[in-house]
């Protein structure tokens, strides 16, 4: 067994857009790396173990990062590190990767909500129509400065921009052939309270970004399938001369349509639920699994711990100690191996199966 790295996209920003893998890594996780400053402190509050060691990464240098993969590669750790969005878009990846891999750690890459999608679903749009755009470009802080040559293609545009040069942002655009009424979105934090998104033109944009008081890095959707949706009356299904063929739920959608729900409860809580107890069954099993490691060399970072009894405090008794699970949950341990492998195909019964059989003997 190896040391694991693995790059989860925690979402645009709400805690809970996460996705449940990213979630279950995180349960499972020895360190967590993060940036506070753009990821909610409740992502990592929700689903990280109580002794899991909590790093900073935006306040430590890059060798400081090595410095906990190493770690990680010597005592066979599980490191999680969180990327705002989605891992594979602006985030650095490669060279995390290649970090990991020349210290002989494993590496996995959970995808998570991207800030573009957030955007896009905040306004209720999409960013690719059929009759307007079948394209998207994706533009980075880095590549600014050719939103003149992409704007040429005359297609949808995401671009990551400071917005403190949201002028050169419209000069750009219109050098590009973008008409001053196209629609442009602004998305500034999207999905957390203090969100801002605000649907302004190219004409309009400085101005907008001015009365927000946007200057830091900002997302701009730019192009004309951004515009107000026309006013669609609806077309009544006149049946003709063929029968009208209703849908019919297959055994797979009746299985998913009947959670164990509480009386009261919705499917969803219940859902909800049944993900809390696996990552209380995931987070048990690793802190029984083996003792905390300790730091190799000079201890750099700061732990987060509960597990200290204040003073006069009895040593509970060793039935106490055991944590104790839901019968549900402990009966699903048994019956299933450590990794988990879902299928998306419903299991037949055995009496079908044996009356197949039987046909075909």
């Amino acid at each position: 067994m190896t040391g694991r790295v693995s790059f989860v996209g925690a979402g645009p920003g709400a805690a809970d857009l996460i996705t449940v893998r990213g979630a279950k890594r995180i349960a499972e996780a020895d360190v967590v790396l993060w940036a506070p400053s753009v990821i909610e402190v409740e992502c990592v509050r929700e689903h990280a173990r109580p002794d899991a060691e909590l790093v900073d990464f935006s306040r430590v240098t890059d060798a400081d990062v090595v410095e906990v993969y190493r770690r990680a590669s010597v005592g066979k750790l599980k490191v999680v590190r969180l990327h705002a969005g989605d891992p594979s878009l602006w985030g650095g990846l490669r060279d995390q990767q290649d970090a990991c891999r020349r210290l002989g750690l494993e590496t996995d890459v959970v995808p998570g909500v991207s800030q573009v999608s957030a955007a896009a679903a905040a306004v209720g749009r999409e960013l690719t129509t059929s009759d307007v755009a079948q394209s998207l470009l994706l533009v980075g802080p880095e590549s600014a400065e050719h939103v003149e040559e992409f704007a040429a293609h005359g297609t949808t545009m995401a671009i990551s921009a400071s917005g403190a040069r949201a002028g050169l942002l419209v000069e750009r655009l219109r050098a590009g052939g973008y008409a001053d009424d196209t629609p442009v979105v602004v998305a500034y934090k999207v999905s957390l309270p203090d969100e801002t998104v605000a649907q302004t033109t190219v004409g309009e944009l400085e101005a907008c970004v001015k009365e927000h008081k946007l200057y830091r890095t900002t997302l701009f959707l730019v192009g004309e399938v951004l515009a107000p949706p026309a006013s669609r009356r609806r077309v009544a299904v006149v049946e003709g001369d063929e029968p009208v063929r209703r849908a019919r739920p297959s055994k797979w959608a009746k299985r998913a349509g009947r959670p164990a729900a509480k009386p009261g409860e919705s499917p969803s809580a219940a859902a909800w639920s049944a993900v809390h107890d696996w990552q209380e069954t995931a987070r048990t099993k690793r802190s029984a699994a083996r003792p905390k490691p300790e730091p190799v060399g000079e201890p750099m970072l700061h732990l987060v711990t509960d597990q200290d009894l204040p003073e006069g405090a009895e040593q509970p008794a060793d039935d106490e100690a055991k944590p104790k699970t839901k019968p549900v949950v402990a009966a699903a341990a048994k019956r299933t191996p450590t990794t988990v492998r879902a299928s998306t195909t419903p299991r037949k019964p055995s009496g079908t199966r044996a009356k197949k059989n039987k046909r075909v003997n």
